[in-house]
């Protein structure tokens, strides 16, 4: 198969992949594959193979067409190819919470500047490397990822970019401690990410982008950004609007068997019925959740669940069964390394062991809830303190530098201290 018959097999795929024909755009394209000797027509049916994997949920096969088209884009001998196939591989790993395999294939992608299609990627390289380092709680390395994510996508008016990034940003600011009105030595968690209305805006600006450029887009960025508006919405405590976008995303999610998507959307209904007590409603949107988020390898995913799960057998006072699945979800969050499930599920067994009684169980959740704070590598710019007390809250800059919102209140400038000390020289005051 030459090279004008390669193009129009990808474009036959993609015409039926568009159309919802998912399984028969698969088969011309695996065809395709076998029968083309043409390596830019391989390479293109590669990457067409990595995304439609990507968007059904099955990660490990993204994964392997990920690695064969980096083999394919060393026999072409082209950076611009190599560069494009190691993002692939990045969003593979990213995909299956291998977060520090990710940054280091983001890291590598970046090494290759000058590459003409370079310049065009790395916006998306740093915001996958951004949601490397929110998997691994790594905050303020997070958040500079995504500035630098969204200033390529202004740079280059690339709307797409923007709208994932939105999305990005979005799930940040949701991100959150527990706060328990706890006495000293304890669980309290000080350290507040959380900004639920920047939580809220920054989707919506997605859904803005959608609307205003959207029209030859394909569906999946609606339902990212309606999922991430159900999610700022029921923790804002608006339940009912939470509902209403999460159901929105479902039912794009199910039209296009995006599977990834409906089990974050099967997450946030049973979250939002556990906000409202409605326990026996939660408990098998959990278990459904949890069978998709197994299946596709979403270990990240998984983790979240059992944290709701966990929380539901707390409210039924059912100490014991909410440990067990504590258990089983530290395990999960520790293999992962991310610190921020480690923190909560440390803060709700502090409560369970407080309110039994039980000292050295509890002297020991407390012990390791603040070697996990020390380990996210969040500090005040200005204090130098990781965490500050109780409620006080930590104010990110737009240079992605963070400081206690008191700290830089006393300090009485509007500008960043950080930048301002890196740019004076030595020798000078």
């Amino acid at each position: 198969m030459g090279q004008d018959q390669s193009k129009q097999q990808i474009e036959k795929g993609l015409q039926l992949y568009q159309s919802n024909q998912t399984e028969k755009a698969l088969q011309v394209w695996m065809r395709m594959l076998e029968k083309s000797t043409d390596l830019v027509g391989r390479f293109r049916v590669l990457g067409c193979l990595v995304t439609a994997h990507s968007e059904m949920g099955r990660y490990k096969e993204m994964l392997k067409f990920a690695v064969v088209q980096i083999d394919t884009a060393r026999e072409l001998e082209d950076a611009d190819y190599l560069m494009e196939s190691y993002l692939n591989l990045a969003r593979s790993n990213e995909k299956l919470c291998e977060f520090q395999k990710t940054i280091s294939y983001c890291k590598t992608c970046l090494n290759m500047q000058g590459t003409r299609v370079g310049q065009q990627l790395n916006g998306q390289v740093s915001l996958s490397m951004g949601n490397a380092f929110l998997g691994l709680s790594l905050f303020q390395k997070a958040l500079e990822s995504f500035e630098k994510a969204l200033r390529y996508a202004h740079n280059n008016d690339d709307k797409m970019l923007e709208c994932r990034v939105c999305c990005s940003l979005g799930n940040f600011y949701s991100q959150v401690k527990p706060s328990p009105a706890a006495p000293a030595h304890s669980c309290a968690c000080p350290l507040r990410l959380q900004d639920y209305e920047k939580a809220l805006f920054f989707p919506c600006k997605a859904a803005e982008l959608v609307n205003d450029y959207g029209k030859g887009w394909s569906l999946k960025y609606r339902a990212m950004s309606q999922y991430h508006m159900a999610v700022a919405y029921r923790k804002l405590g608006h339940l009912g609007d939470s509902m209403e976008c999460c159901e929105e995303s479902m039912k794009i999610a199910l039209q296009h068997g995006d599977r990834p998507l409906q089990a974050l959307c099967l997450l946030c209904f049973a979250d939002i019925h556990r906000n409202r007590r409605d326990l026996e409603t939660a408990f098998p949107r959990y278990d459904s959740a949890m069978s998709i988020m197994t299946e596709i390898g979403n270990r990240l995913g998984q983790v979240h669940v059992l944290l709701g799960v966990a929380k539901c057998w707390v409210t039924k006072k059912e100490p014991e069964k909410a440990l067990d699945v504590i258990e089983k979800a530290q395990d999960l969050a520790e293999g992962l390394g991310n610190k921020l499930s480690q923190l909560k599920l440390h803060c709700l067994s502090e409560g369970i062991y407080r309110s039994r009684g039980q000292q050295r169980e509890l002297r020991a959740h407390v012990v390791r809830f603040h070697e996990c704070v020390e380990e996210t590598e969040l500090y005040c710019g200005l204090c130098g303190e990781s965490i500050g007390e109780r409620n006080n809250r930590l104010q990110a800059l737009p240079c992605s530098h963070f400081f206690h919102l008191r700290c830089l209140q006393n300090n009485g400038t509007r500008s960043c201290p950080n930048c301002r000390r890196s740019s004076m020289k030595p020798g000078f005051v």
